[in-house]
């Protein structure tokens, strides 16, 4: 009976000529592993694995060991880094456009640079904090406060671990949902 080995692997380096660096593995290395992890000054140090051993290696492998919650999750954000204030450009001729700091979502303040000046004052009606709540619940600058109260229903009854069968993995998302109602159920934009 043959055997159906698969011949390429993610990461592979054919024709690698080092043997496996694991003290007595005589298998060639052909997976480039890190001894050290990169950084900024640099590339860290490698060594050479077989399939085995880097399989081995990789399941030991935690980017975020060392890392506080917070941290993690600001890694993880989709949005990392837009959140910084950008410099001033010229804009000699035309308005000055939208504050990317009043933005959570980066194609949301390309897109109001864009819009007509009356829907420009209806994303003005909220506030960054209110325009991030609003998102974190799925909805859009033109909505009322009945939307917001029922998608909020909706999104408790989904996340709930006394709603959802006992699954807890959604507590962070939870969390997140009831403080965008906490905040949006006083919003000015309702009043």
């Amino acid at each position: 009976m043959a055997t159906n080995r698969q011949t390429k692997w993610h990461g592979r380096v054919e024709g690698a000529k080092a043997r496996c660096s694991v003290r007595g593995c005589r298998q060639p290395g052909e997976f480039r592993a890190p001894l050290t992890p990169s950084d900024f000054d640099g590339p860290g140090t490698w060594q050479w694995l077989c399939l085995d051993h880097v399989r081995e290696h990789n399941a030991k492998y935690n980017f975020f060991e060392g890392m506080t919650t917070e941290e993690i999750q600001a890694a993880q954000s989709p949005i990392a880094g837009w959140d910084r204030a950008t410099r001033a450009f010229a804009h000699v001729g035309t308005d000055a456009g939208p504050a990317w700091r009043d933005f959570a979502d980066p194609l949301d303040a390309i897109a109001a640079r864009f819009r007509p000046e009356a829907l420009r004052q209806a994303v003005d009606r909220f506030t960054a904090k209110e325009r991030h709540a609003l998102g974190v619940m799925g909805l859009q600058d033109d909505t009322d406060l009945h939307k917001v109260r029922k998608r909020y229903s909706e999104l408790v009854r989904r996340y709930h671990p006394d709603r959802n069968g006992g699954d807890r993995s959604h507590e962070q998302k939870l969390r997140q949902v009831i403080e965008a109602w906490q905040l949006l159920k006083v919003a000015n934009a309702f009043t």
